[in-house]
């Protein structure tokens, strides 16, 4: 039996920490699927178009196998059934992360109980890293290279040039 996962983000940018749960997801599922969330309500806020986020996402992804990037609106659940997934792939930085991700996966076997939620706490190296606060250093000249992959360091610093 085939095994896939979803590992649904916004993904505003890509991070070193994204990556590191790709992988790890891997050795528990034969494919894993990156979905970037259109919301609606934060696409105003995002510093980079869909487009944009599934280039960088399909660029620092080359050369992993058994991975596929995508994007999707809606029921989380519904967009994991019409994709043939069997879990959704979540990464947790610490504490403060649980509560808001138990009710998600709550609602989410609500749902569709036969959709599994896997939990991956991310790697200790990665654990203070969000792409809120790489954004955050990157818009005030922060040196963030070593947290995102080289695509991502040039697409913010191209766009932090311009203001």
């Amino acid at each position: 039996m085939n095994s896939a996962a979803i590992y649904p983000g916004s993904f505003d940018p890509v991070t070193n920490g994204h990556l590191d749960i790709i992988e790890r997801g891997l050795k528990l599922f034969d494919k894993v699927i990156v979905a970037i969330l259109i919301n609606p309500a934060k696409q105003s806020q995002a510093l980079f178009s869909v487009e944009e986020r599934i280039d960088m996402l399909a660029i620092s992804l080359k050369g992993i196998p058994n991975v596929e990037v995508d994007y999707f609106d809606g029921l989380l659940v519904d967009y994991a059934a019409k994709k043939n997934a069997t879990a959704i792939l979540r990464g947790m930085r610490a504490v403060s992360d649980f509560e808001y991700e138990f009710q998600l996966a709550l609602m989410n076997r609500r749902l569709n109980r036969d959709i599994q939620t896997v939990f991956l706490m991310t790697g200790f190296r990665w654990i203070f890293t969000s792409s809120s606060i790489i954004k955050e250093a990157a818009r005030f000249g922060g040196d963030v290279t070593s947290m995102v992959p080289d695509v991502v360091n040039q697409k913010l610093k191209e766009k932090f040039s311009k203001f």
